[in-house]
């Protein structure tokens, strides 16, 4: 029998961990970001932003186990907390294989969870992708005004080459670099892949920007999220990818 910490109350800083945990046991949730779109009709405290939370709040919620993320949490916050007497664990994903591993040890060390089914639906269905055919170079904007794209560690990158694109800026010093837009019409991508979080880029508002390009309008969260919607990322992202080049 393994021994399991007594887990009751979360409290989760990261849109992505707020859905695996409801999408595993809605019931251990006290609390979620502002941002925490998923599931729909979560009912839970709100504390604030991923970078303003409610510290106080949080506190007075008396949460067993706070989950963070060391890229979308500010590090001060997190102090706070512990010397509050609040436990915290902080995630780092950067690819796919790290974001499966970081679940299971919220979900099942950190929650004392069983390991859900859909994590194990998300890791088969991304090995069952087939080598792809050919490979496509992308730019990956995330931002405008100023223009940032996906560079060099990230999640979002190691999905799509997982895919058959790779990122045009992935040996970039930076991790999201800003660039002109005239650097990245002129980079040599085969398309460009346009996100609709955390800019929403929409059909009339990103592809005008590079034109004679072809451009993949694709869902942010199938992109970026760490949580059940990895189960569908990769038909969803593939379709998008698909539809871009038809």
């Amino acid at each position: 029998m393994t021994n399991r910490p007594a887990v009751r109350r979360v409290v989760s800083l990261v849109p992505s961990l707020t859905e695996a945990v409801a999408g595993t046991a809605a019931g251990l949730l006290v609390g979620a970001t502002d941002w925490c779109t998923h599931p729909a009709g979560l009912d839970v405290t709100r504390i604030g932003g991923t970078k303003n939370p409610d510290t106080a709040r949080i506190i007075a919620l008396a949460p067993d186990l706070v989950i963070a993320n060391e890229e979308e949490n500010r590090a001060p916050d997190l102090a706070g907390l512990r010397a509050a007497g609040v436990p915290v664990l902080v995630t780092e994903i950067r690819d796919l294989d790290q974001a499966f591993g970081e679940l299971h040890r919220v979900l099942v060390d950190g929650c004392g969870l069983d390991r859900p089914g859909w994590l194990d639906e998300a890791e088969a269905a991304w090995r069952a992708l087939p080598v792809p055919g050919r490979r496509l170079r992308a730019v990956v904007p995330v931002w405008r005004r100023p223009w940032m794209v996906l560079g060099h560690d990230t999640f979002a990158g190691d999905l799509l080459a997982r895919l058959g694109v790779d990122n045009v800026y992935a040996a970039h010093a930076d991790r999201y670099p800003a660039l002109p837009v005239g650097e990245l019409r002129a980079a040599g991508a085969d398309l460009v892949v346009l996100p609709d979080e955390p800019y929403a880029f929409t059909a009339e508002d990103g592809p005008e920007a590079f034109p004679g390009l072809p451009a993949a309008l694709v869902d942010g969260r199938h992109l970026t999220w760490y949580g059940p919607s990895l189960r569908t990322a990769p038909a969803v992202l593939g379709e998008a990818l698909r539809a871009a080049l038809r």
